[in-house]
């Protein structure tokens, strides 16, 4: 029996859903580069809660497929069970937008694209801005998360921010490398990489806890350069530390 549903956008990774997974949550992660529809499980027939993390191929660059996507879920939610309560209900969202059109890290490509693709900014801020649509639309606590980006500018300011070390804390000393990428990934994500973030009024941002970092650039930054797919999919999985935080600070209260 799964506690509810949480739906992450633009997610390859699913990185941030697994400490929603790993107790009892049922999980989709949206994102055009899966191919069809998988399932990773967690828990096992015997537990109370089995979580799951559902790998779904969407374009979620066309707004219909946010609109399916919407519809499914509100459908799911007529279709729940009061005696069981969360089982069909969505509970929280996060997105993760591409970056790419609005990081200013790449400011020094913005004027070419824009001569090549005339107001190919606004349209990248349409895909975030959609996002929170949609959530809004479901009436969930939710997250965007992307760099420091133009979103600031023609969208509005983020309501938080972060680096990862800033939750490192949150991995058990016995977990500290990386399951995935320990030759990439700092040890309990002990590395700078200012993170913003859009937010619902209702979504609770996690208290720090830090872990020691090492001065100046990590080893990582030389490591992540670059404009392959792994790496890109690498910088872009979201930090264990803060997952963990944000699950522990959102999570649905279980009631007697």
């Amino acid at each position: 029996m799964s506690k509810g549903i949480v739906i992450s956008l633009y997610d390859y990774t699913g990185e941030a859903l697994k400490p929603w997974a790993k107790n009892g949550y049922t999980c989709y992660a949206f994102d055009i580069q899966h191919e069809g529809w998988t399932i990773e499980g967690y828990g096992n027939k015997n537990d109370e809660h089995v979580g799951s993390i559902h790998y779904r191929h969407a374009d979620l660059h066309d707004r219909k497929t946010l609109l399916d996507i919407e519809l499914e879920f509100k459908l799911s939610e007529l279709q729940g069970n009061d005696t069981i309560p969360n089982t069909k209900r969505v509970v929280f969202g996060m997105a993760f937008p591409v970056c790419t059109d609005l990081a200013v890290s790449g400011a020094a490509h913005f004027k070419r694209k824009e001569e090549a693709n005339p107001g190919f900014q606004d349209k990248a801020v349409k895909h975030a801005v959609r996002c929170a649509r949609l959530f809004n639309e479901l009436g969930i606590p939710y997250f965007i998360e992307n760099p420091v980006s133009v979103l600031a500018t023609k969208w509005r300011k983020p309501d938080y921010s972060f680096h990862p070390y800033e939750y490192g804390e949150y991995i058990p000393d016995d977990e500290a490398e990386h399951p995935r990428w320990p030759d990439y990934i700092a040890p309990k994500d002990a590395y700078t990489k200012k993170t913003c973030l859009w937010t619902s009024e209702s979504f609770r941002m996690p208290h720090r806890l830090p872990t020691c970092k090492p001065n100046g650039y990590s080893a990582q930054h030389l490591k992540l350069g670059g404009k392959s797919k792994r790496t890109k999919d690498i910088r872009s999985a979201t930090p264990r530390g803060f997952a963990t935080a944000v699950y522990e600070f959102n999570k649905v209260e279980e009631t007697a």
